[in-house]
């Protein structure tokens, strides 16, 4: 299985790393994260937590545009071209295809946010002379929830064309960063526990103003992710295996 998946997920990645997106994106944001020492600061001694707090916005932006230009299309385009029937001529079923397509998104967005990172501890360290290792935290955090975002965007191309997936993906981020908000407080109809929240990837606080989080929340947002882009993508599976190619 996973013979004929790498070759899918490969392709996606040579295919992004061709694409002048992904390069014009990280400078633009290496750009803006030199800027952010330039910002005012809200208080004498936190200059260092609003750079990573910044900092993590910022990349979090990188990464979603990253995720949702390379995943909103890359199916929508091969069917129009007519080059997935190829690749399903080739014993590749089409789970396994949705499956390559999704990991090859989540490998790119992985490099960009390590790239990202990078940059901005090179940043932290000439600006305020500290390494910033609770960055990479962040970056993992963002890297999962983008995981679930390429899931969720690959699963809506296999029926629908780009426009509408980075629409229902956008709308699928505010809903799950908005349980409190919709729901409000407890009581007898509380739907908390059943509610598709993207908060558990919102590390946010820890990592800017604090010392990060313990390990055991990092193994927390695996399951999480796990089991909310596998569903996606399982999802995604049957309505692209019922799609008349």
């Amino acid at each position: 299985m996973m013979g004929r998946i790498l070759p899918i997920a490969s392709a996606v990645v040579a295919d992004s790393l061709r694409r002048k997106v992904v390069y014009v994106v990280l400078v633009f944001a290496a750009l803006l994260a030199f800027a952010i020492p330039s910002l005012p600061d809200y208080g004498l001694g936190v200059q260092s937590a609003v750079f990573r707090e910044v900092a993590l916005a910022l990349a979090y932006v990188t990464a979603l545009v990253v995720t949702l230009s390379l995943a909103a299309n890359r199916v929508p385009a091969e069917v129009e071209r007519r080059t997935v029937y190829n690749v399903v001529a080739k014993g590749v079923s089409r789970p396994e295809y949705l499956l390559g397509t999704w990991l090859g998104v989540f490998m790119v967005a992985g490099g960009a946010m390590a790239a990202f990172t990078i940059i901005e501890q090179v940043v932290g360290y000439i600006t305020y002379g500290e390494i910033m290792w609770q960055l990479w935290q962040g970056a993992f955090a963002v890297w999962l929830e983008m995981g679930v975002v390429a899931a969720l965007a690959v699963a809506v191309s296999a029926i629908t064309g780009p426009v509408v997936v980075v629409t229902a993906s956008l709308a699928a981020l505010f809903i799950g960063h908005s349980r409190s908000t919709l729901l409000g407080g407890e009581g007898a109809l509380d739907l908390s526990p059943f509610y598709p929240s993207l908060d558990a990837f919102n590390v946010v606080n820890p990592v800017a103003h604090g010392s990060g989080v313990p390990l055991v929340y990092l193994v927390s947002m695996v399951a999480v992710f796990v089991g909310m882009a596998g569903l996606s993508l399982i999802v995604g599976s049957i309505l692209f295996s019922r799609r008349d190619l």
